[in-house]
């Protein structure tokens, strides 16, 4: 459960694309140490933060029940969310009917041929990106677009764009038959299978790593909430901007279609824009610890 990569009189960023080798399994942790000429990438099970972190977007779920409460301490003005869930509702009314099983079949097959889709268009673009990334020489260049190596990634993308595409069309007109809650349903499969990946028996054996994602979160809670006040965003942002860092695509739009599910593409777009910035931010980070390294 745990790797290390050394390399000697390394450049401390040329070997940062290895991250995504371990990004699916854990957490990659980077240090460098000047005096002894040696990168050092240590690999770790993430189970401890995952288990803080859901507990974090369950706190956020409870509390779109009390969002009215929360947007008014926040002195937030949400009618621009309100405007756009009447707004589909109203349209959900119009078209509202009887679904039928043919109606049901369509709205499956819609489904599970645009992630059929997505699927297939990833694995071509993921090994097209990962090679003409891999041939950048600036490390720090090269880095910064490493999250388009993720076939991940380009799932949602692609499954998110055919949604957008598909809401020009008639296909919207599924909404009337109940699209979205059969929406609403696999997305809390999903939250279902998350939920079962952890292995809660994994807080005993480090508590020290528990202690860690209590600080990271606390500070991540605290910033965002700082952050809506001063601005007056409302809780809808906090909630799905907080899981579009956290949890990224799987979780964002989860939170996002709690509050209505009309707005889960929402979180999809943030999350997907979380990578982006996410990705930046990252490699900002390792270049200010090397510097903090050598001088300190």
């Amino acid at each position: 459960s745990r790797r290390s990569l050394h390399k000697k009189q390394g450049n401390p960023h040329s070997r940062l694309t290895d991250q995504n080798r371990f990004s699916q399994h854990g957490v990659l942790v980077w240090s460098y140490r000047p005096h002894e000429h040696l990168v050092i990438w240590s690999y770790r099970p993430h189970e401890h933060l995952v288990i803080v972190a859901n507990i974090w977007m369950a706190i956020l779920l409870i509390g779109i029940g009390k969002r009215q409460r929360i947007n008014k301490w926040l002195k937030a003005d949400t009618k621009s969310i309100e405007d756009l869930k009447e707004k589909v509702s109203s349209f959900t009314e119009g078209i509202k009917k009887h679904p039928s099983l043919t109606d049901y079949m369509i709205m499956l097959a819609i489904a599970f041929g645009a992630v059929s889709i997505a699927h297939l268009f990833s694995g071509y673009i993921t090994p097209f990106f990962s090679e003409n990334i891999a041939s950048i020489e600036n490390a720090t260049t090269r880095n910064m677009f490493t999250f388009l190596e993720s076939s991940f990634f380009w799932m949602i993308s692609i499954a998110t764009i055919i949604a957008i595409l598909l809401s020009y069309t008639k296909a919207r007109n599924y909404e009337g038959t109940g699209a979205s809650k059969i929406g609403s349903i696999f997305i809390y499969i999903l939250v279902a299978s998350i939920g079962m990946k952890m292995d809660l028996k994994l807080i005993f054996d480090n508590v020290g790593l528990i202690a860690i994602g209590i600080v990271w979160m606390s500070i991540h809670a605290g910033l965002l909430i700082l952050i809506a006040k001063l601005i007056k965003a409302p809780y809808f942002f906090l909630a799905v901007g907080s899981q579009a860092n956290v949890g990224g695509a799987a979780s964002a739009p989860i939170v996002a279609s709690a509050f209505h599910p009309s707005l889960a593409t929402v979180g999809v777009l943030l999350a997907v824009f979380g990578y982006a910035i996410g990705t930046i931010s990252a490699i900002a980070c390792t270049i200010l610890m090397e510097l903090a390294s050598t001088t300190g």
